[in-house]
């Protein structure tokens, strides 16, 4: 079954209010209007079936009503896998996870930019430690700055997949933002899964070209960053790049489903 590993909807009282500070942040233009009816809907002409969707609170005090939409969206709309998340100075962050292991969340979402620690803050290891192997853990990689500057690059992520060898972990953005260079060096050829989100009008070919001839083809997963672009349209531009027959990308399309299929089997 298809999947878009990497997509965002907002509550309606936020959602315009979210994409303002993204465009800002990213000085680029989004496609939707970050409501889960309109992902939902491009999700489907498209030809996509499932979506997963990401949040990541930027404070304490939003891990809560963040989990809370992640889980009102679980429960509504079958076709979205639901990603909760956790901070580091969320101070019942046990009881919390074990609340969405409850509810069967499968994913856990950090953009550790955004989320105010770096990587290898160890604040952020107890977050690791709590959640154990139970969760598919998707990051936010890479920005403007250099990584010894960045709270995310791919040399702090590769440690983390030294130090915790269990979960399964992506890597959005083709490994890192901006961040390719390191990506190449530091997790291509990896273990660690890649999406293809909010990538490719920005890298060089020969970056490009350098994961993929490292990077297995299986741990790469189809992702748009839904609503900074359209999911129809970003699929037509992974085709293009990355010079997929149809069948190449119904593969790529369908690597989520598998991954989710091996860690619901393990």
């Amino acid at each position: 079954m298809s999947m878009d590993i990497h997509a965002h909807a907002f509550h309606p009282k936020i959602a315009a209010k979210t994409i303002n500070q993204l465009q800002g942040h990213y000085d680029i233009h989004a496609r939707g209007n970050g409501l889960v009816e309109d992902l939902l809907a491009r999700e489907r002409a498209a030809g996509i079936a499932r979506v997963a969707v990401h949040t990541a609170a930027t404070a304490p005090s939003q891990v809560i009503p963040a989990n809370n939409w992640a889980l009102d969206l679980a429960r509504n709309h079958p076709e979205i896998e639901a990603f909760g998340t956790m901070h580091p100075d969320f101070p019942d962050m046990e009881p919390e996870l074990d609340r969405l292991r409850q509810a069967g969340i499968r994913g856990l979402k950090f953009h550790a930019d955004f989320q105010g620690f770096f990587l290898d803050d160890p604040r952020f290891y107890r977050v690791l430690e709590a959640a154990g192997s139970d969760f598919v853990l998707m990051f936010h990689v890479g920005d403007r700055l250099p990584p010894e500057k960045n709270p995310t690059c791919p040399l702090k992520l590769a440690r983390i997949r030294r130090e915790f060898p269990g979960p399964t972990i992506i890597a959005a953005h083709f490994g890192g933002y901006l961040h390719w260079d390191w990506a190449i060096e530091h997790l291509a050829g990896s273990d660690v899964y890649m999406d293809t989100s909010s990538a490719l009008p920005f890298m060089s070919p020969e970056q490009l070209q350098a994961i993929l001839s490292r990077h297995p083809f299986e741990r790469l997963l189809f992702g748009s960053d839904y609503p900074l672009a359209d999911p129809g349209e970003e699929m037509e531009l992974v085709r293009r790049r990355l010079r997929l027959s149809d069948s190449r990308l119904t593969d790529l399309l369908e690597n989520a489903e598998r991954l989710f299929a091996d860690v619901s089997a393990q």
